[in-house]
């Protein structure tokens, strides 16, 4: 269909209520059956009413409920935060009743990717700093500088080391002046789960030697001891001699970290993170699903899809529960969204506060509408496990991990849970890198894209224009995973994004 001719609003079930604004659509824009754009002005991306609702009704989208009117709608009125609000509904979570057998491909894909010695494949070669303790932050900065690329001068410290990608400080804001128990062992669980990171050729790691999370028993407990090299500022004699120790390191390791080379390796070792941010009202219409279908094609030639941001599957947990290879798994599934009930009261917050301004700018109302529309990432294959934060993740297919919904936290417990590969799809143009795991990033329409195109690897408004289907646009990212995977640069990596956006949960009190 040719974009002039597209009807300006889209219908994305029959059973909904109401239809999305394909452009801005003034007072009196016929919307076809009989209904007109209201007194007031449809936003691109937002919602308007296809028929009536009473106070009080429910109001569906993709074919769910999304929320509850708080007054009466007529038909062509505006659909937003003024007249829709969340409320209580029943879900059957039909523990498994949609699971069914993955059908694979008949001739798998490869990538070009890095075998290492214990037979992981790497889709990058770093080397990395982690830092136990906030008071050493500085000083792995310092570390990692001392390799970075001059901008102003063009020096290269690793121009002699072409298969080296950098070096990587991952520094944070935590690690003393808390509490031992969860939120220590999330912590550990997070910095090793980089430490053992397949796209870290070898790891440095900083501790102040003072700070609670001290490094020797932290290399113990998740059994990192000999894996890497550590270094205490106050036992190496301050900041000074700590640096040169670290710079000595990397310039020792930099030859044996540049011996690597690529070679065909089966699409099965794939494992994606799944990400969004500054979602918008087309979130759920185009990046999402196309990335659902390229997860779908991950999972058929035998990789892994890892969806997470719990707090953005709230509400839509009983369509996932449906599609879990066994009870255990959608009870698991259920039970985080309980705790999170349960963290956020403590905390004097609620569930529906996770859409952000900028989400709601751009067409989203309710968290159960996000949540909607955000889980489409993970397309339609089974799930096949549930995993706490930054815990291995093992299985292989569509898997969960709890997560916080804001974009890095999320992020940074994927990673540490084994992804080698990221996909981020994002409506307002989110930034975003996550070293050491490329990151694409999708945009969910056209003018965006074309407003940021330097930051935006894959334009999804195309299916928005009728130019591809969702599973066109889907087998494009797939491919472009693939080349991701062997070596492309994406944008964010272009920046040198990653670094500065780990971030550890803090899930416990600040002393």
């Amino acid at each position: 269909m040719d974009a002039a001719t597209l009807p300006p609003v889209i219908r994305l079930s029959p059973e909904d209520g109401v239809l999305i604004a394909r452009v801005a659509l003034p007072p009196g824009v016929p919307l076809g059956g009989g209904v007109a754009v209201g007194a007031r002005r449809i936003p691109p991306g937002h919602k308007v009413a296809a028929r009536a609702h009473a106070a009080g009704e429910p109001v569906r989208r993709y074919g769910q409920i999304i929320g509850f009117a708080t007054e009466a709608i007529a038909p062509g009125d505006w659909v937003h935060t003024h007249n829709l609000a969340m409320g209580d509904f029943g879900k059957d979570y039909a523990w498994g009743v949609d699971a069914k057998p993955t059908l694979p491909v008949p001739e798998p894909a490869t990538f070009l990717g890095i075998r290492r010695a214990d037979g992981r494949a790497a889709t990058r070669n770093y080397i990395g700093i982690v830092t136990s303790v906030n008071c050493s932050a500085h000083v792995a900065e310092l570390i990692a500088g001392a390799f970075r690329r001059n901008p102003f001068t063009g020096d290269d410290p690793l121009a002699g080391f072409p298969n080296v990608d950098g070096v990587v400080a991952l520094t944070h804001k935590t690690g003393c002046g808390m509490t031992a128990g969860e939120p220590l062992r999330l912590l550990r669980r997070t910095l090793a789960g980089f430490a053992r990171h397949v796209n870290f050729s070898h790891v440095i790691a900083i501790g102040l030697g003072c700070e609670v999370n001290q490094l020797g028993p932290m290399l113990e407990e998740q059994r990192l001891a000999g894996r890497l090299r550590s270094m205490d500022i106050q036992e190496m004699g301050g900041t000074r001699k700590t640096v040169e120790a670290g710079i000595a390191f990397v310039r020792e390791v930099l030859a044996e970290a540049n011996r690597v080379h690529r070679v065909p390796v089966p699409a099965a070792e794939l494992v994606v993170a799944l990400q969004c941010g500054g979602s918008d009202g087309y979130s759920g219409i185009t990046a999402n699903p196309a990335l659902g279908a390229a997860s779908d094609l991950v999972v058929r030639h035998g990789g892994t899809v890892i969806l997470s941001e719990t707090p953005e599957t709230y509400g839509a947990e009983h369509l996932l529960t449906r599609r879990a290879t066994s009870r255990e798994v959608g009870e698991k599934l259920v039970g985080l969204m309980r705790w999170w009930e349960e963290y956020t009261a403590r905390e004097g917050a609620e569930m529906n506060a996770n859409p952000s301004p900028g989400n709601k700018a751009g067409g989203l109302t309710t968290i159960l509408e996000k949540s909607l529309g955000a889980m489409a990432k993970a397309g339609t294959t089974n799930l096949t496990a549930v995993y706490g934060y930054a815990e291995p993740v093992t299985e292989k297919g569509f898997v969960f991990m709890d997560t916080p919904g804001y974009d890095p936290v999320g992020a940074t417990g994927q990673v540490a849970g084994g992804a080698n590969l990221m996909c981020f799809t994002t409506g307002r143009g989110s930034v975003f890198g996550m070293k050491p795991a490329p990151s694409i990033k999708l945009a969910t329409n056209t003018p965006m894209y074309e407003r940021m195109s330097e930051d935006m690897d894959v334009n999804c408004g195309t299916i928005l224009s009728g130019e591809e289907s969702v599973a066109e646009c889907g087998g494009r990212i797939f491919r472009l995973m693939l080349d991701v995977a062997s070596g492309a640069r994406t944008r964010s990596e272009g920046y040198d994004f990653g670094g500065a956006e780990f971030a550890p949960w803090v899930i416990g009190a600040t002393m």
